[in-house]
């Protein structure tokens, strides 16, 4: 951030200034399918994702409109969903980086989200194609059939990667070159609505202030997405909230809070030794009445 400061002084072609940094920290200009390799609503290529819905066309798979930047309305702001849902894929033993990729997320409406629930692609992926043809393709998903099985969710990933580099290189190549006609000016901002929280947002949320909340009882601060290995240092699995050495260091048990109930991290980490939580509640009762206690 710095190196792209300096490039403002003076502002006189500051902007091809900043696109030469940009090409010396790169190599080139282009994006690439392991550019959309995170994870999360913080990996740098999710507000990409977001924009290249509002400004590619793309569609809702629910009514079939366009998801322009002037979408307004009940129960049409948009939200993150999981192309292959959060408990299908726990079902299957994925782990969180996995199911909650960056090419496993896209946006639509909210009567959208509530129509398809958690119900697998192989399922409603045809009724939107037969309602809506092309809506799939307007998010970038891929059309192999045998992709949208869970047990193929892996290449699925790789596939719709690929896509999603193709579309991003050709937009921001219109942007480098100014081909992109003015658009009608956009709402301020402050007359739209409030974008809504994801779940994994929430859930993200909710690991933080519970973490804020043990540090206040002056214990030691968890581990977000803890990576527990074994002996050999092989990764086995990602913890959400862990405190390895104990919540009361060399006096208590390793701690670790899964809220998602991944039967699988659980069962690993209570063989590693974690004394496992589930539940909120449960977690801050056995704080406050064993810990705090000692």
């Amino acid at each position: 951030m710095r190196q792209d400061l300096t490039q403002l002084d003076p502002l006189d072609m500051a902007l091809d200034k900043l696109i030469g940094q940009l090409r010396q920290t790169r190599g080139d200009l282009n994006l690439r399918p392991e550019d959309f390799f995170g994870w999360s609503r913080g990996a740098r290529f999710y507000p990409l994702l977001y924009m290249l819905t509002r400004v590619c066309r793309a569609r809702d798979w629910e009514s079939g409109i366009e998801l322009s930047s002037h979408l307004l309305g009940h129960l049409q702001t948009l939200q993150v969903h999981h192309v292959f849902p959060k408990k299908v894929l726990y079902k299957h033993n994925y782990d969180r980086p996995q199911v909650n990729a960056i090419a496993n997320f896209t946006f639509l409406t909210q009567s959208a989200n509530l129509w398809i629930l958690d119900r697998e692609p192989e399922d409603y992926f045809p009724e939107v194609e037969k309602r809506h043809p092309g809506a799939l393709q307007s998010h970038w998903i891929p059309m192999d059939k045998s992709l949208w099985k869970p047990e193929n969710y892996p290449d699925f990933l790789t596939a719709r990667r690929k896509l999603l580099a193709q579309t991003g290189n050709e937009f921001l190549d219109t942007l480098l070159k100014g081909s992109i006609p003015e658009g009608k000016p956009a709402p301020s901002i402050l007359e739209k609505a409030a974008p809504v929280v994801s779940e994994a947002e929430e859930e993200e949320k909710l690991l933080i202030e519970l973490n804020q909340w043990v540090v206040s009882q002056g214990l030691p601060s968890g581990v977000l997405n803890y990576q527990m290995s074994d002996q050999s240092g092989q990764e086995l699995e990602i913890l959400d909230l862990a405190w390895p050495d104990g919540l009361q260091v060399n006096l208590s048990q390793p701690v670790a809070l899964l809220p998602d109930r991944r039967n699988g991290a659980s069962e690993s980490a209570a063989q590693a030794g974690f004394r496992v939580f589930t539940s909120v509640d449960k977690f801050k009762s056995y704080v406050t009445h064993e810990v705090l206690a000692m």
